[in-house]
């Protein structure tokens, strides 16, 4: 019944900005953890961003400066915005969500998202 939806992917020129969404829903209460993954063809998926328990906000290292994230629609959802994106930040990008009460951010996630696609272009 868990349901986690991203949506706001396309295609941009490098140096250009897209605002990822993410909806969790299927719960009556909302996920303890969020997260944004992706992964581009060929390599592992890599961990973007991530919400913990106590709504701490964290961004992965190669990505801050340019990427926030935020609650901006309720602590069930999760925004990704990506400023000054780069060809390398072509992805697809996953939406991810948990709902025990002692969850990792980090750790692997059971209810994912469809993905959705990110295309840079040089």
């Amino acid at each position: 019944q868990a349901q986690v939806v991203e949506s706001g992917g396309g295609a941009v020129q490098a140096g250009g900005s897209l605002r990822l969404s993410c909806v969790a829903s299927g719960h009556a209460f909302n996920p303890y953890c969020m997260a944004w993954f992706r992964q581009a063809p060929g390599k592992e998926r890599e961990r973007v961003a991530s919400s913990d328990s106590e709504a701490r906000l964290r961004v992965a290292h190669f990505v801050q400066g340019r990427f926030t994230i935020a609650h901006d629609n309720g602590p069930n959802t999760l925004a990704l915005q990506m400023n000054s994106l780069q060809p390398e930040d072509t992805a697809i990008y996953y939406c991810a969500a948990d709902w025990s009460w002692d969850c990792d951010p980090r750790g692997d996630y059971k209810y994912w998202g469809q993905g959705t696609q990110v295309t840079v272009s040089s």
